[in-house]
């Protein structure tokens, strides 16, 4: 997963102190003028190098799939929220000022050892006061920075949670409300008990699962939290991570419960069915789960897991509908 790699963020304290202790060992190898220098240019560097490794660890946000990008954005937003930068420019926008922020005082860092090599000169005191001055500058840029490096930290430990979803795979999304037996079928036709992921913002976890038909890889992705409830009871980072749904699905399954046991009106799960067909630019097939105990409801396809009835043919379905055809190598 794109975001599952990146390097641990150094708070500014542990900056410091990692720059001036390796410093301080840099200056007891030499003596003088010379000493001074190096332990100058030691803990320069490691200011400057420690942060702009920070900064080229974060993957080009431009270059991401509309779905990461769309869903970092939303986790973006949710770990950032008490920030100004995240509430008027939303989540990657701030992700983006931080790490501007922080590239800025990686060359500052820089421009600082710049000045002061060349004013180190003449005899060890002189030299002895100025390098303190050129660590207390060191010091105040890595200050400047302590709550972007806070930031990009908090919104590193989020983003590394992001289940390991596939954008370039033909992607079947299932939906419906709880208690429905949307989970069951994903177990049912997949792997999935393997390959469980939490989103950052839900307490529940979503379940991707794999099924292979004509060499073709399909994922599953069934989403507890988020497509179970209608538009206006998400709030607006549950609502951007639909969006970032929309980006991901070929084919929507949304499984209804005739039988009404799930705990929810027929009326009202037929409602949620309607408002994702509205918004999901791709097939959306209605999957009427419980079949054994009611089929009182007008559907695309009947199944019930509990007696594996339609199960094979439903999935085959939606692999009709999603129609993939995978790119061949050109022949001349």
């Amino acid at each position: 997963m794109i975001f599952e790699d990146l390097p641990t963020t150094p708070t500014s304290e542990e900056l410091v102190d990692k720059a001036f202790s390796r410093a301080a060992r840099a200056g007891r190898a030499k003596s003088g003028v010379e000493a001074q220098e190096s332990m100058l240019r030691t803990a320069a560097n490691i200011v400057s190098d420690n942060l702009e490794n920070v900064v080229t660890a974060w993957p080009d946000f431009a270059d991401l799939d509309p779905f990461y990008y769309d869903l970092a954005d939303a986790v973006a937003r949710r770990t950032l929220a008490s920030t100004a930068e995240a509430d008027r420019e939303g989540g990657i926008d701030a992700l983006r000022q931080h790490l501007s922020e922080v590239g800025w005082a990686a060359r500052k860092a820089g421009e600082i050892r710049r000045e002061y090599e060349g004013r180190l000169r003449g005899d060890p005191d002189t030299a002895r006061k100025l390098r303190k001055q050129a660590f207390a500058r060191l010091a105040d840029v890595v200050e400047e920075v302590e709550d972007d490096l806070a930031a990009l930290a908090a919104a590193r430990e989020s983003l590394r949670t992001l289940p390991d979803i596939r954008p370039d795979e033909p992607t079947i999304v299932v939906a419906g409300y709880p208690n429905v037996g949307k989970s069951s079928f994903v177990n049912a036709v997949t792997n999935a008990r393997n390959e469980t992921a939490a989103y950052p913002f839900t307490t529940r976890q979503i379940r991707v699962g794999h099924v292979e038909r004509d060499r073709v890889r399909y994922q599953l992705v069934d989403t507890p939290g988020l497509l179970d409830r209608p538009a206006d009871e998400r709030n607006d980072i549950e609502a951007q991570a639909v969006s970032a749904l929309e980006h991901l699905a070929d084919c929507v399954l949304v499984f209804v419960d005739a039988s009404e046991t799930c705990g929810y009106p027929l009326d009202v799960q037929l409602a949620l069915r309607d408002e994702l067909a509205g918004r999901f630019p791709v097939p959306v097939l209605t999957v009427c789960n419980k079949a054994d105990q009611s089929r009182a409801v007008e559907a695309d396809h009947y199944t019930s897991v509990t007696e594996s009835e339609g199960l094979d043919g439903t999935l085959d379905a939606a692999v009709a509908a999603i129609g993939y055809e995978p790119d061949l190598p050109y022949e001349g």
